[in-house]
């Protein structure tokens, strides 16, 4: 079996003296592995950072084999964003979302085509990835949960019926909730941010803040938490950045 694509690498792990075991995201093929001989070497060292997109081949006897894969680089994302923290914190926690949620060789097209769209953005425009990025990372990880099973339903308040203001999440059930419809459970229900319902509303600080608490939850309980895995180290990397971030005040509800 072999097959050639365009790919987007999400990690590189090294095996052996110089080999890497490489995770990578193609739209036709889903979330594949394979074994780059040399992966660790200095000349191929830049080639397998996560965000990179690449032009990859993967060859194998047998389908069920990890196989040997080669590329060579169309976009190198990572190598842009070295002066740019929270893009690069960014960069670092979408790719391991992917690799740690998404199941191995099942395509998801709208994923790989809306990741590389991230990618992009804010490695073409680092100084922008603070304000359009984080905002297209949320709704990222929104469309993620949708295309494994656990989505959100933010169409309509869930207990009065209305499509006006939608302000809060159940973090039980996921469905959105009007501020006049939270009552006395606000407190117990998450902040429903302006970038979800308007993409053009890049939001604040705040927003992002409560954005990734949002997303978080249900990536914590059902993408990860089924699977009996923890949220990766880079995506709790990437909340204690934007924490720390001037004009945070803290987020509400829950």
């Amino acid at each position: 079996m072999e097959w050639e694509a365009p790919a987007l690498v999400l990690s590189a792990a090294p095996y052996g003296e110089s080999s890497a075991i490489i995770h990578l995201l193609t739209e036709e093929h889903g979330l594949f592995h394979g074994l780059a001989r040399g992966g660790t070497a200095r000349a191929n060292r830049a080639l397998w950072q996560p965000g990179n997109l690449v032009s990859a081949a993967w060859r194998g006897r047998l389908a069920d084999q990890l196989g040997a894969l080669s590329a060579e680089l169309v976009h190198g994302s990572a190598a842009r964003l070295l002066s740019a923290p929270l893009a690069l914190a960014m960069l670092a926690s979408a790719c391991a979302v992917a690799d740690g949620s998404l199941p191995e060789r099942e395509p998801h097209p709208r994923i790989f085509h809306l990741l590389t769209r991230f990618l992009s953005l804010i490695s073409l425009d680092p100084d922008m990835a603070s304000w359009g990025g984080m905002a297209a990372l949320l709704r990222w990880e929104a469309c993620l949960l949708t295309d494994l099973g656990y989505g959100m339903d933010l169409s309509v308040c869930a207990v009065t019926g209305q499509a006006d203001g939608l302000a809060w999440v159940s973090p039980r059930t996921g469905r959105a909730v009007c501020d006049a419809g939270a009552g006395i459970w606000k407190a117990r229900l998450l902040r429903l941010p302006p970038p979800f319902l308007d993409e053009s509303n890049p939001g604040t600080v705040r927003d992002w803040q409560d954005g990734l608490r949002l997303t978080g939850h249900f990536l914590a309980r059902d993408a990860f938490g089924q699977r009996h895995r923890p949220l990766p180290p880079a995506r709790l990397r990437l909340v204690d950045l934007v924490d720390a971030m001037p004009g945070c005040e803290g987020a509400s509800g829950g």
